[in-house]
């Protein structure tokens, strides 16, 4: 059975931790806490994403996840047509590293466009035995 959530969060800094407890008490919610952590940081990366780079004026983000016996998906909306790249961050830079953490953290992850406009920011978590969807 497949089981969704989702929240709009208005453009301000302290939306990013609010989405970290959005997803926290989704998982919680529905007893998922095998990846729970993996996905808090990867909310809060993509969160982050969209707040500095993919909010236009005057709009937010939205956080969803999906869940199902084998999957948890995360995705970030926001509203801007820019894809993001993972790059590498020189020692010295203090941001950059985004990406390349839920690259690392996460089973899959890519971006698509979103209509009317925007795009969203996914990721996905395979539970033990699952498949990335």
């Amino acid at each position: 059975m497949t089981k969704t959530t989702q929240r709009f969060f208005e453009a301000r800094p302290e939306s990013v931790s609010q989405a970290r407890s959005f997803t926290a008490e989704a998982l919680a919610d529905w007893r998922l806490p095998d990846r729970a952590e993996e996905i808090r940081l990867c909310v809060s990366e993509l969160a982050t994403n969209a707040l500095v780079h993919g909010t236009a004026p005057g709009h937010g983000f939205l956080v969803k996840l999906d869940t199902d016996d084998e999957v948890v998906r995360l995705e970030v909306h926001d509203s801007r047509h820019q894809h993001p790249e993972a790059r590498q961050a020189a020692g010295t830079d203090t941001s950059g590293r985004g990406l390349v953490l839920v690259n690392a953290l996460a089973d899959g992850w890519g971006v698509e466009d979103r209509s009317p406009f925007g795009k969203i920011l996914w990721s996905c978590f395979k539970a033990a035995g699952g498949t990335t969807a």
